[in-house]
């Protein structure tokens, strides 16, 4: 993606026909092997980072919104030594992504801010450089060299701004890897694809039998139009075509899991099970116990009473260390149709809930968000409010 993000863009690619060391890596623009002086005077080499956060698609926008830019190395100095005051604003160590970790930040907004990437980069770099100019007239900020970092397999169409301007590309990280099934494609199971298609795990593996019925457009992120609908395709194959418009590696297994393909899930890392249909249920489940494989279980239970819904929803997580809790939380038999939900009322901001908390629990596990209580059961109750988290892991 680098060579490409570069090769559309006029300012990122001026950067590099002008002979900057330029590269796009974990939504960062770097320009490498600037020349600069540190504090004992000596011509020392870094890198001039920004943030990519001001682009539309694969094109950046003008004028660019950041102005602050980053560098990994020591900070630069005058020819005699002294730090470049002009350019100053922090000086600590920050982790950006696994690979860039910068060491200090500068502002320097000129009026009216920067139109463009080259012009900010190359107004930064001549500060920093003129003053190594000064000791050595041969050192050079452009080494006309390629920096390709295009080994890296891509997951996403575009680039992530929003992990890097957040400046939390390495937390995100955590999430990469990982094979995840979603099974059911209703609307719990569509909303945890709308929330999981936007990190950065391997694969996204979708089972479901069902077609997208008309019905369904009311209750899964999205508004899907009335030609689609005509087409009544299966719902794991309008989703990955949806979702794949974003993310790579989108696999839609377009029929029930049964006996006969329950295997299909012994590579995943992780399963998310959004299903009520109790006889396959318990197989899926006594499968993933007996493979190790972490798994959470949704649910809602709506009751129409006097006219006004009530009612709750329910995450249930397993993990290899954490399963006997499992047996009294998730309900196997059948409920006699008792429960409206059953009779499919499915409300979409309830299976949005449903799938949001679903989303977080499992990026608790992987250390995304901090698990201070390492509840393994909760439950939401509507119509007070009140949510209930049991079953901690100590």
């Amino acid at each position: 993606m680098s060579r490409e993000l570069i090769e559309a863009n006029p300012d990122l690619r001026r950067l590099r026909e002008e002979g900057y060391a330029v590269d796009v890596k974990d939504s960062f623009l770097l320009v490498h092997e600037i020349p600069y002086v540190n504090s004992k005077c000596q011509i020392k080499y870094g890198i001039l980072v920004s943030d990519l956060s001001s682009m539309a698609g694969d094109q950046t926008v003008s004028p660019i919104g950041q102005h602050v830019a980053y560098f990994i190395g020591d900070h630069p100095c005058n020819s005699d030594g002294s730090e470049i005051s002009a350019i100053k604003h922090s000086s600590q160590n920050q982790t950006f992504s696994k690979e860039i970790t910068i060491n200090h930040s500068f502002s320097n907004k000129p009026l009216g801010g920067y139109p463009n990437y080259y012009d900010k980069m190359v107004s930064y770099i001549n500060i920093i450089s003129s003053q190594a100019k000064a000791i050595d007239d041969f050192v050079s900020e452009k080494p006309f060299k390629i920096v390709d970092s295009e080994n890296e397999e891509q997951i996403f169409n575009y680039v992530d701004t929003n992990s890097g301007k957040a400046k939390i590309s390495v937390i995100s990280s955590r999430l990469s890897g990982q094979k995840i099934a979603i099974i059911g494609l209703g609307g719990t199971g569509s909303y945890i694809l709308d929330l999981i298609s936007k990190t950065l795990v391997q694969e996204i593996h979708l089972f479901d039998g069902d077609l997208f019925f008309q019905h369904n457009a009311f209750r899964s992120p999205g508004a899907i139009s009335l030609e689609e609908l005509r087409a009544l395709n299966k719902k794991t194959d309008h989703f990955q075509a949806l979702y794949s418009n974003m993310r790579r590696n989108i696999f839609s297994h377009n029929y029930y899991i049964d006996n006969n393909i329950i295997d299909e899930l012994l590579p995943m890392d992780f399963v998310f099970l959004c299903i009520d249909k109790s006889d396959i249920k318990k197989t899926i489940i006594d499968k993933l116990v007996s493979q190790d494989i972490s798994f959470i279980d949704t649910g809602i239970g709506v009751l129409n009473i006097d006219n006004s819904l009530i009612g709750h929803i329910r995450v249930t997580t397993s993990i290899p260390d954490m399963r006997d809790h499992i047996k009294n939380r998730i309900t196997i038999s059948d409920d006699g149709g008792n429960n409206d939900y059953s009779n499919n009322i499915q409300i979409a901001e309830l299976n949005a809930l449903n799938a949001a908390l679903a989303v977080i629990k499992w990026k608790k596990l992987y250390g995304f968000y901090q698990d201070q209580n390492k509840e393994f059961n909760s439950v939401y109750s509507i119509n007070d409010g009140v949510l209930i988290n049991e079953d901690n892991l100590i």
